[in-house]
């Protein structure tokens, strides 16, 4: 989650195989048809929010992005390596790139046409890609990144600080700094080496697997080897002070902290591991070998996000803002969307989680929170779009995506009972551990766990218009 979109009013975000799920290279096949030019992937996968978002035709098993930034002149330059399979016979395919200047392109190491569209990179390769062929683009490419804005107003990809960027990617960002299958239906490995000045840290996805410092320079070589969205990539870049350490149970902790947020952030930081074991209890093992936070000094940004195996802050976050991002490591992370018409299924549980911890760690019940906005009139904006269907992705981070998404759990849980309902969670992050889900499944999920007819309650508080009746 972007948490919280301050302007909104809640209570207070090794390579891969290289096969591709049955039901995922159906999806893509299916978003990237032939056409009357012949058989060429999609410029999107379909979402009806964002409906350039993504590419037909393809997936992307891995990364590897190798960046090298001056904060001082806000210059980029990167080489992408992106090692893909064909869903489909290709003679032409997409990627998303806004604003950055492309030098050079190949597709397995042969020169490549290639011409800009928007935010679309068309690529035209030499020979017709046969379908189930592997194939690496190699994309090398430079200038001055900056964010896309949102349709709610908001900053969204490589946002420059003043000593280096915040890089949070949801929804669209990732485009920014990186060509990419830039919608969550796509997911892969990644491998980043980044370069930044001597005294800078450079904080990516996964487990460091090293850092060098010639000439001024410093290079970090990150690696996250289970599947991402590129939405959840960072590179997030600053003047950072920098803890690791290795918990109990053998996960890798890397927190980076901005000196002038350190005093804050420390106090809630420490409660980090204690947090992922609490949400392990309830929502079953951590999906990830790596954990820890980025916390930024960006007061202009206005949110923080669940960026993959480590959120990053925009300040120093509160309690309940670690315990949001961490939770959504499950649900929204290693539980991908395939639609971003589907983000109560992120924001709605990541909120619960907050429900839960504080009903579990001596404040307010999850009953007395849900009681506190249920009480809200009918005209007040908790009601004002069902969270299942926003209608737009200027609604997508709005209260109902999160309260009502958080009350249409409760609701459950006191449908079915806590004993069925915490069994539900822990199946459903099983279930679809690094893979994806969508709510139809949620329900079916939740129908077998509990042996309840859940569909006239799912329907009233996911998709019906104005306050539901009293539960």
């Amino acid at each position: 989650m972007r948490h919280p979109r301050r302007r909104t009013t809640l209570l207070r975000r090794e390579a891969v195989a290289a096969t591709v799920p049955v039901a995922l290279a159906a999806l893509l096949t299916a978003a990237g048809p032939a056409t009357a030019a012949g058989p060429t992937g999609s410029a999107g996968v379909g979402d009806p929010y964002f409906p350039s978002a993504g590419n037909g035709g393809y997936h992307v098993a891995h990364y590897d992005l190798t960046l090298r930034y001056d904060p001082a002149t806000r210059h980029l330059d990167g080489k992408a390596v992106l090692t893909a399979r064909a869903t489909q016979r290709l003679t032409r395919f997409d990627l998303d790139l806004q604003g950055l200047k492309v030098t050079g392109l190949t597709v397995d190491h042969v020169r490549a046409e290639h011409r800009r569209n928007g935010q679309e990179l068309v690529v035209t390769p030499k020979r017709a890609l046969r379908k189930g062929e592997r194939f690496q683009v190699t994309v090398t490419y430079n200038g001055t990144p900056g964010p896309v804005t949102d349709p709610d107003g908001s900053p969204d990809g490589w946002i420059p600080t003043d000593d280096g960027a915040f890089v949070a990617g949801e929804p669209q960002g990732a485009m920014t700094w990186f060509p990419a299958d830039n919608h969550p239906l796509d997911k892969s490995g990644y491998d980043f080496t980044i370069t930044v000045p001597e005294g800078r840290a450079a904080v990516a996805n996964g487990v460091l697997l090293g850092q060098r410092t010639a000439h001024g320079r410093t290079t970090f070589h990150w690696r996250q080897s289970e599947p991402m969205a590129a939405y959840l990539a960072t590179a997030t870049i600053g003047k950072f002070k920098v803890q690791q350490y290795t918990t109990r149970d053998g996960l890798k902790v890397y927190d980076a902290v901005d000196p002038r947020e350190a005093a804050a952030a420390a106090p809630v930081l420490k409660q980090l591991p204690s947090v992922l074991k609490w949400e392990s209890g309830l929502f079953g093992p951590y999906p990830f070998r790596a954990a820890g936070s980025i916390v930024d000094h960006a007061p202009d940004v206005g949110y923080a996000l669940e960026t993959q195996s480590r959120p990053v802050y925009d300040r120093a976050p509160s309690l309940s803002t670690l315990v949001h991002e961490n939770a959504h490591q499950w649900f929204g992370d290693s539980v991908s969307l395939t639609s971003w018409k589907d983000i109560w299924l992120n924001e709605g549980f990541a909120t619960y989680a907050e429900w839960l911890y504080a009903e579990q760690h001596g404040g307010d019940t999850a009953q007395r929170t849900f009681d506190a906005l249920y009480a809200r009139p009918a005209t007040d904006g908790l009601w004002a779009f069902p969270p299942g269907d926003p209608g737009s992705g200027a609604n997508i981070f709005g209260t109902p995506v999160y309260a009502r998404g958080a009350m249409t759990l409760h609701v459950l849980r006191t449908t079915v009972g806590d004993r069925a309902f915490f069994r539900i969670l822990r199946a459903w992050a099983a279930a679809h551990r690094h893979g994806h889900g969508t709510t139809a499944q949620f329900e079916r999920l939740a129908e077998r766990e509990s042996g309840a007819d859940l569909g006239a309650l799912l329907r009233t508080w996911l998709y019906g218009r104005g306050k539901p009746g009293t539960p």
